[in-house]
């Protein structure tokens, strides 16, 4: 029987109803910005729709060869970066889920986590490791320093640890050895715990700037995200030295302000997470709900 719709129903669905439309107006107010002329942008005139319809800050974002190259940086290291969280998470998290009879260096190994957890090395001498490593402007600077990131494993650990003990002890009575159990058992029952942790890998990874800034020299090595925020700076250059551009290139700079730009690159730091989000979305609740079930 289906419950009779009351007002503690009506003031549910207001409150989130103004909750949505909270994260929605501004992103709207944004989207609409990067698309409007900048002298309605100078004057305040921008609201929810654009005004003098215009597409320039995203031809300025867009309009080069760096970009691409700097948005194809990102993707490989997305996608490595993925790749590489995911074989430490998992090949970490299920020795520490075993109890210290089974595993007996995981209390000290644990002490170590959660202290490089809350104490980190600092900038200073993380930039020192990188560059004896001679990994400056290369990649794998930006993927290495973050290939274990301990938060996600003791989230994967508490979950390996909710499983059922009984399906391991069924696996090895079969004759399954630890790496199959972990492949064929433990894997598969977590996926909603790995989908939540990929999510947090690939967020950080994409909206991470301040590595390219730090280990990355050449604006040719820069990652996306560290690219769009240096181009603000580029323009500002650029103004210094209007005397020296033809009367073309001086109306398509003014045709794009640092507000203009700056939502753009919202924008463009927005849409890629808003396609992968949907995908993982229904994980994401499961996952980070974890160690909820015990035996």
């Amino acid at each position: 029987m289906k419950e009779k719709f009351s007002l503690r129903h009506a003031i549910i669905y207001m409150i989130v109803i103004l909750l949505a439309l909270s994260c929605l107006i501004p992103m709207m107010n944004v989207v609409a910005i990067s698309l409007s002329s900048s002298h309605a942008v100078a004057a305040n005139r921008v609201g929810l729709w654009p005004i003098e319809l215009t597409v320039a800050a995203y031809e300025r974002i867009m309009g080069d060869q760096q970009f691409w190259r700097s948005f194809n940086i990102s993707i490989f290291r997305v996608v490595v970066s993925l790749l590489l969280n995911l074989m430490m998470i998992v090949t970490m998290a299920y020795p520490l889920s075993k109890t210290k009879k089974v595993f007996h260096m995981r209390r000290i190994l644990m002490g170590v986590m959660v202290f490089a957890m809350l104490f980190s090395g600092g900038m200073i001498p993380s930039y020192l490791v990188v560059r004896n490593l001679g990994l400056l402007n290369t990649v794998w600077a930006l993927i290495l320093p973050s290939a274990v990131p301990i938060g996600s494993v003791i989230l994967v650990m508490n979950f390996f640890r909710g499983i059922p003990k009984s399906l391991e002890e069924s696996a090895r009575i079969d004759g399954a050895n630890p790496l199959q159990i972990l492949t064929r058992i433990y894997i598969p029952m977590s996926l909603p715990c790995l989908a939540t942790v990929s999510l947090f890998s690939i967020v950080g990874s994409w909206n991470d700037f301040f590595s390219g800034l730090i280990y990355m020299t050449k604006t040719e090595n820069y990652p996306l995200m560290t690219y769009i925020q240096s181009l603000s700076v580029n323009i500002a250059e650029t103004m210094q030295r209007a005397g020296n551009l033809t009367s073309e290139q001086l109306q398509s700079l003014l045709a794009v302000s640092d507000r203009n730009l700056n939502a753009a690159k919202i924008v463009v730091a927005v849409v890629p997470l808003l396609i992968i989000y949907p995908l993982l979305q229904k994980y994401f609740v499961q996952g980070i709900v974890v160690g909820s079930v015990k035996e």
